[in-house]
């Protein structure tokens, strides 16, 4: 799976992107994110306020409950604002 993070996701994170080998237990967004935070100090911060945090898969919204198969692309990023 291709992570991408973006603003102050990436900078907590440290990273822009990453492939990822999910474990057989991470099967929607809700459990990719718990995953993540268990990955060290920087990425618990990055995921520590969900309420502040979208999610695409494969550039398409959706939401914490959406299933993963382990190919997609994922964007994890704040809420945008247009204007």
């Amino acid at each position: 799976m291709k992570l991408l993070y973006f603003a102050w996701v990436r900078e907590q994170t440290g990273v822009n992107e990453e492939y990822v080998t999910l474990p057989n237990d991470v099967n929607n967004v809700a459990t990719l994110i718990d995953w993540l935070r268990g990955r060290g100090p920087q990425y618990a911060r990055a995921f520590n306020d969900v309420s502040a945090l979208r999610v695409a898969i494969n550039q398409e919204l959706v939401d914490f409950d959406a299933k993963l198969s382990g190919d997609e692309e994922v964007a994890l990023f704040p809420p945008v604002t247009g204007g």
